[in-house]
């Protein structure tokens, strides 16, 4: 279903949900629109502070808070896969004034846990993307693989031998090498970690042949030759790494991931105060200064309504219980 601003991410009984709030939900647009925000925005983000979804939100939310005129303050609240972030801003008042950090963790979690608190997609309302976030393929700049096909030759001819790092199990980044090794139908060992740098550290101690990574946290080495970049794994080049090839340059079709963030409010949201604060994420993004730094973290900033945000989780939701099941990744 496509989900309109304000409505439910899906929901079959919309007006149902909606009935209970009509009073405090059907405010006049105007009304909407000349009194809100009148105090500051709470943007609870499932993730700790100083990691690169963390340092996005607090960017944007910046930008944001010069639009709407009020503060947009980050609340950090990580744990569980985005699990205690989400049931804080669903139980909110639907008031425009509590916003969740949604991300690709989210869709996950929805696959990977046999039950949640929440429905995702009944208990919360799109506003709309901030940013899509490549994963990098990588190895280390001793490693004698020099591009993707190399690799992949390598793997074929030698089952088993092939070993792919990346960072905990359910991860977006553990999730994508699954799908590589489906997709390319390698018998590879992956083999997970901790997290970034214990990751990178077993990639240049040579414990592992290849690395599955969000680009930004590894930028630096690749920019200072330590780590060489095989492949991107979104359909296009990124701008950052403008001669690295994608996968599907690499010889895999149909490979496209990248994680993702967007904002979500709880359900009974007034649809005006959606509007308003997607025209806000709208205004921040199209700040050059914010785009360009977004780019440089390795970030693709892009606004999108939220009918589009609606069609993306559904789509994510699907495609990562595919991949789970695939992977016959035990259930949480």
């Amino acid at each position: 279903m496509r989900a309109g601003r304000g409505t439910p991410l899906r929901s079959p009984s919309r007006r149902a949900l909606l009935g209970a709030a009509a009073g405090a939900a059907a405010w006049p647009a105007a009304f909407a629109q000349r009194d809100y925000p009148a105090r500051p925005i709470t943007l609870v983000v499932p993730f700790a502070a100083g990691g690169i979804a963390d340092l996005t939100a607090r960017l944007v939310a910046r930008a944001m808070g010069r639009a709407l005129g009020q503060s947009v303050v980050i609340d950090n609240r990580p744990g569980a896969g985005g699990i205690v972030a989400t049931r804080m801003v669903v139980s909110a008042a639907p008031d425009g004034y509590t916003a969740l950090l949604l991300s690709n963790a989210n869709a996950i979690s929805a696959s990977l846990f046999r039950k949640l608190p929440f429905d995702l997609t009944r208990d919360l309302a799109p506003v709309g993307t901030i940013g899509f976030f490549d994963l990098v393929l990588c190895v280390d700049s001793r490693s004698r693989f020099r591009a993707l096909p190399d690799l992949l030759a390598h793997a074929r001819a030698n089952p088993g031998k092939l070993t792919i790092g990346t960072i905990a199990i359910g991860s977006t980044q553990h999730l994508a090498a699954e799908l590589f090794r489906s997709r390319t139908g390698t018998d590879a060992v992956i083999v997970p970690y901790n997290a970034t740098p214990a990751l990178l550290g077993a990639l240049r101690a040579g414990e592992v042949d290849l690395v599955f990574e969000i680009l930004g946290p590894v930028l630096p080495q690749i920019a200072g030759g330590a780590l060489r970049p095989l492949a991107v794994s979104a359909a296009r080049r990124n701008r950052v790494l403008p001669t690295t090839p994608t996968v599907q340059e690499g010889g895999v079709a149909d490979y496209d991931v990248a994680s993702w963030n967007a904002l979500a409010v709880p359900v009974a949201t007034p649809q005006p105060i959606v509007a308003r604060l997607n025209t806000a994420l709208r205004d921040a993004l199209a700040v050059p200064a914010l785009a360009q730094r977004l780019l440089e973290m390795g970030v693709r900033p892009q606004a999108g309504t939220p009918a589009e945000l609606d069609a993306l989780l559904e789509r994510e939701i699907r495609r990562w219980r595919e991949v789970i099941a695939a992977a016959k990744i035990p259930l949480r």
